[in-house]
């Protein structure tokens, strides 16, 4: 399905968007911005993005800082973390805001894309987002996996991050695609310690258990990456928000972190049911 490519310029970085024709036969449709993971382009959401589209939602993809059509590719000269991921976000919808005005709007993040999204609702607060999808996110805490592989998780989440910290930068070498190092620091603090940073100098894990906005929670049946418990850790931290937890899984498919999105019908539908019993904003 083709989209119309825009581009959003914020703190010396373009960040690269993806909008989507509306729903046919849809007026005033709830709109998903979706925020990718880590490495992963925009346009690898297009058959997602096709059946959210299907299912009545209008739909916005929004590449990362540094990753497809946004800038800067990630060098030893970037310094950019979380914090930066998340106040993107906060970029991409203060620009769609004349198309978002009076519509329910949902924020969808898969695995870092995720992560971001709950921390831009946590540090920049949640006005004019009535829910939050995440399909794949966790914390990816070295003990929440299960058998001998927790003991390979520590060492290798560690080591690629003294490797990006050595490097200035991590090359992507079979994981995540070229990475600034701050957000491979940030990522592999989550997987050490199963909390996120502080950021900002403030207390991040205190922030976000203050989210109300509703949460649906998903994860993947086969997931390498965000098994179960991953996920359930970070439900946990939303002590303060409704949060909805389901597993995911298509009979006769076989899904992982990524392959999800192939075969994504069944949770396109589930998203725009959870929109339509979103509560009226306040």
């Amino acid at each position: 399905m083709e989209y119309l490519q825009e581009y959003v310029q914020v703190d010396g970085a373009r960040l690269g968007i993806q909008v989507y024709p509306e729903p046919v036969g849809v007026t005033g449709a709830p709109v998903v911005l979706i925020a990718p993971a880590m490495g992963v382009r925009a346009r690898y959401y297009r058959p997602f993005a096709a059946a959210l589209r299907d299912a009545g939602l209008a739909v916005v993809v929004a590449d990362l800082r540094g990753t497809g059509e946004s800038t800067p590719r990630p060098s030893r000269a970037c310094r950019y973390g979380y914090p930066e991921l998340a106040a993107d976000i906060g970029a991409v919808r203060d620009a769609l805001k004349e198309r978002l005005d009076g519509r329910r709007t949902l924020l969808l993040g898969h695995s870092l894309g995720g992560q971001a999204a709950v921390l831009h609702l946590a540090l920049h607060g949640e006005q004019e987002v009535d829910g939050l999808a995440l399909v794949a996110v966790g914390i990816p805490y070295w003990r929440d996996f299960a058998g001998p592989r927790r003991y390979g998780v520590l060492p290798y989440t560690q080591g690629i991050g003294v490797t990006a910290r050595l490097l200035g930068v991590w090359p992507g070498w079979g994981f995540g695609g070229r990475q600034a190092r701050g957000v491979i620091r940030d990522w592999a603090h989550t997987a050490r310690t199963g909390r996120f940073p502080d950021l900002d100098g403030m207390d991040t894990e205190a922030a976000v258990g203050r989210i109300r906005t509703p949460v649906l929670a998903v994860s993947v049946e086969g997931d390498q990456y965000t098994p179960h418990p991953t996920v359930d850790r970070l439900c946990a931290k939303l002590t303060a928000a409704p949060v909805t937890r389901e597993r995911y899984r298509v009979p006769d498919a076989r899904l992982d972190h990524f392959t999800w999105v192939r075969a994504a019908g069944p949770l396109a539908t589930r998203v725009a049911d959870f929109a339509a019993t979103l509560p009226p904003r306040h």
